[in-house]
């Protein structure tokens, strides 16, 4: 009998990472300065974009430098922001060309609320975007560390069903954390406490129970669900059968 596939593979796992990441620092290759604070997001192609605005080290930079940007991706629980994995994203700086600015703008402004954002539609020598012609990707998530290559990292592409799998993990965090906990106690025989949908894909779904020195643990779906119908079905039975 096959054996169910029971996670993502790396490649699909960093992209869905990414996709909501929010750029917490970046470095400069070849000089002594320390990481400087970043802000931005990331376009749908995976390219971590920087709001950088005048002053930045980087606002006039020319040539492509070569810069590492730290992508934070959190999940909030219990009023608390904690790690879900760290990306550092290795590359080239350019500037988003001005036929896709406004594209690329509207694709981070939910990760990057600034009102600087579309003022780089609008002035010249104002806040510039750029963007980050990936060379190569370092992850760590929970556990698993590794260094996926550009072509490794952009040719794969996030969770098919990401975002309804998030709104679905929302909803249950928010109104079923009581049947999550009877789900996780017959499962486990140590005690559990705290419990919440950790991550939820097209594979299977992590529960977590504790906040500082938490269980994990991977129920994975016995076939890759393929639609938002069967998801939301397949959560059911967890919540519900066990």
């Amino acid at each position: 009998m096959q054996q169910p596939v029971t996670a993502p593979p790396i490649p699909e796992r960093v992209r869905t990472l990414a996709a909501t990441a929010v750029p917490t620092h970046v470095s400069l290759a070849g000089t002594a300065r320390p990481a400087m604070p970043a802000k931005g997001g990331v376009d749908g192609a995976g390219r971590p974009v920087l709001l950088v605005l005048p002053g930045d080290p980087l606002h006039d930079a020319g040539n492509e430098p070569v810069v590492t940007v730290d992508l934070a991706a959190n999940r909030s629980l219990g009023g608390l922001e904690l790690s879900r994995g760290l990306l550092k994203v290795q590359g080239w700086v350019q500037a988003v060309p001005a036929d896709e600015a406004r594209e690329t703008a509207v694709a981070i402004a939910e990760q990057c609320p600034d009102e600087a954002l579309f003022e780089t539609l609008e002035q010249t020598g104002g806040p510039r975007l750029l963007r980050v012609d990936v060379g190569q990707v370092i992850y760590l998530i929970g556990p698993e560390s590794g260094v996926l290559d550009a072509e490794e990292y952009l040719g794969a592409t996030p969770d098919p069903l990401m975002g309804q799998a998030e709104r679905m993990l929302r909803h249950v965090n928010a109104t079923h954390r009581g049947q999550l906990e009877s789900a996780l106690h017959s499962l486990l025989a140590a005690p559990v406490s705290d419990v919440w949908l950790w991550e939820l894909d097209r594979f299977g779904a992590t529960i977590r129970s504790g906040i500082e020195r938490p269980t994990l643990v991977r129920l994975p779906w016995p076939a890759p669900m393929t639609d938002a119908g069967s998801l939301e079905q397949a959560l059911r039975c967890l919540l519900c059968h066990h």
